[in-house]
């Protein structure tokens, strides 16, 4: 039994060598193909048709900015985890535009690739917490805008599934952890979309980081 298909594009072969032996030590993951360049990326993917793919930002031919806005276009079941490292902040927000489903540093934990690729894999998104703090600082230009003031309007349980949609879970995770049916889950994320005035799933994690909503320990 395979895991989850993933296919792994960076410029640097060392960096695809090095993510590609955690994954395979790790097990649960199979990545099915590898590329150095955006547009091999998109090849490769509508070759290999993988749950997800791992992209670096800078590449040659096409970025992988570029690669994600058209691996949206082309290949919308394939979820987008976005590498990137502290010098690319100024590209986050496009990420975000493009669709990607999450980000996790290029030059920290290996496992954060491995629970990202999980992550999206289920259909939630993941933001490792140090490209967490990176990407609020970011899009906030550096001092906190009046997120919590925005939280307060939802009610404890909606703050209860925001913490744990930012953490990382899905759907089907929240439920479980909650004791409740998945149907729940997604009336409940409808709210809070609609009163945060939120696009995804990324942008509502940004503010459960941003307000400090992330539980210590998430199931």
């Amino acid at each position: 039994m395979t895991g989850v298909r993933v296919v792994l594009a960076d410029d640097e072969p060392l960096v695809r060598a090095g993510i590609r032996a955690v994954l395979d030590a790790a097990g649960g993951v199979e990545v099915v193909a590898e590329g150095a360049t955006g547009r091999e990326a998109v090849d490769l993917v509508l070759a290999h048709r993988p749950r997800v793919a791992v992209l670096d930002i800078r590449m040659p031919d096409l970025s992988g900015l570029d690669a994600t806005t058209e691996l949206r276009r082309v290949a919308p079941d394939t979820a987008v985890l976005i590498l990137t490292t502290f010098a690319d902040d100024a590209h986050i927000s496009r990420a975000l535009t493009a669709g990607a489903a999450g980000f996790v540093l290029k030059t920290g934990d290996p496992h954060d690739i491995l629970r990202g690729i999980h992550a999206v894999a289920a259909g939630a998104a993941y933001l490792s917490p140090t490209v967490a703090k990176r990407v609020v600082d970011h899009l906030t230009g550096g001092p906190r805008l009046r997120t919590t003031d925005r939280t307060a309007a939802l009610t404890p349980r909606e703050r209860e599934v925001l913490g744990l949609l930012g953490a990382g879970l899905s759907n089907a995770e929240i439920a479980r952890a909650l004791h409740v049916v998945e149907g729940t889950v997604k009336v409940y994320l409808t709210t809070i979309f609609k009163r945060l005035n939120v696009r995804n799933r990324v942008e509502a994690a940004i503010l459960a980081h941003e307000a400090d909503l992330i539980p210590e320990r998430p199931p």
